[in-house]
């Protein structure tokens, strides 16, 4: 076997250097360390006071999730029929939560015959739909309620969630007709501020009060940040603290068991994409093989990832004095462009790799292949180091 078939062939890899270094791929590679996943689903299980379920949107690859549940992940948020049968085919066992509260009625109709027992709700007309299918014995209906976003990169608000009277309202019929009523929201995406959850979490007991009904759980949504911008890391265990104290505080005797819904936080920082530099245009702008119709999709609207690295290809990190460039990538439409500029070292050169850290939430997903462009490996690494 030739040195290439070899390199071609292998499994694990140390770091993304060594794939650089060996491989020098002209396409982008999508690097997952399984360890770092691991050990952030484990942060969460022994940090946050209450059930864990890991929201498959963010990132469904078959390796994140049965990693996950290697991990002790025993609940999934779904939503959709692609992701029920997902989950369903690769943790049977699991607890599946279909909180995307605007579903039609054949996708009811399928979560029903999957077995579905927990649902979500934001508006009346959604609430009769559930009724009309979903039998009330065991089964959970949780109405989903909103604020003023606070601390956070996106409104999901904006989308989902009633007001906290409409909430109320919605919480009381579920009651009512005998489900098991609970209550659910969502602080936003990249949600760095402990007090959103303190707010919302607030609101929730003021809910339960107009409703005159107790929630038999809250679940406190997404939103956990994963690690973006170097020197400023998420702190977890100051959001789950807060959870905790909060819930205890307002809520005494009659607290709800408490749900999670974390996706990037647990995804994101488990992966990397190594970016060919294509072009350096005249010294300025740098041209990549990866862009905003690939798996930088979202970058436009979270905010650039910051925790770069440039490598030659030799897969020697390249230190010179950093400077701003421009950063597109490799389609003909001028949109796929990074927001601003990236700080990157002044001698980046064409052949060049891009090591993008943190890049694991929804750079799969939002892969569109537009252009003929977007062919990303996914090769393992025990870490990034």
């Amino acid at each position: 076997m030739g040195l290439t078939e070899g390199h071609q062939a292998k499994t694990v890899w140390e770091n993304p250097a060594e794939i650089v270094r060996s491989l020098r791929p002209e396409n982008p590679v999508l690097v997952f360390a399984p360890t770092v996943l691991q050990d952030r689903a484990r942060q969460f299980l022994a940090g946050f006071p209450g059930l864990v379920t890991y929201a498959v949107k963010s990132n469904p690859d078959e390796a994140v999730i049965t990693n996950l549940v290697a991990a002790g992940i025993r609940g999934f948020d779904v939503a959709s029929p692609y992701e029920i049968d997902l989950i369903t085919r690769l943790a049977p066992q699991a607890a599946r939560h279909y909180h995307n509260p605007v579903r039609s009625t054949a996708e009811i109709a399928h979560a029903v015959a999957a077995g579905i027992k927990a649902w979500s709700v934001d508006s009346r007309s959604e609430l009769d739909k559930l009724f009309a299918q979903v039998p009330t014995k065991g089964c959970e209906i949780s109405p989903r309620f909103k604020l003023p976003v606070v601390g956070a990169a996106y409104d999901f608000g904006s989308k989902f969630g009633g007001t906290p009277e409409l909430t109320a309202e919605l919480l009381r019929e579920v009651a009512a007709r005998g489900y098991i009523a609970s209550l659910t929201f969502h602080p936003g995406t990249q949600c760095v501020d402990p007090g959103a959850w303190e707010h919302y979490i607030r609101t929730a007991r003021d809910i339960a009060d107009l409703a005159g009904v107790m929630p038999k759980r809250l679940n406190v949504g997404g939103g956990f940040p994963s690690w973006r911008v170097h020197g400023v890391e998420p702190d977890l265990p100051a959001i789950f603290e807060r959870i905790g104290a909060t819930t205890a505080e307002v809520f005494g005797a009659d607290a709800p068991e408490l749900v999670c819904e974390p996706g990037r936080g647990i995804c994101a920082d488990a992966f990397a994409i190594i970016a060919r530099v294509k072009a350096v245009r005249d010294g300025g702008a740098v041209f990549l093989n990866d862009g905003v119709y690939g798996g930088l999709n979202e970058l436009p609207v979270i905010g650039n990832l910051d925790r770069l690295e440039v490598l030659t290809p030799e897969g020697r990190r390249r230190t010179g004095p950093d400077a701003g460039r421009v950063v597109f990538g490799p389609t003909c439409d001028s949109v796929d462009r990074l927001p601003g500029e990236l700080m990157l070292p002044g001698d980046i050169a064409e052949g060049d790799y891009l090591v993008i850290n943190g890049a694991g939430a929804y750079s799969v997903v939002t892969n569109t292949r537009f252009n003929g462009f977007g062919e990303m490996r996914q090769l393992t690494v025990m870490g990034f180091a």
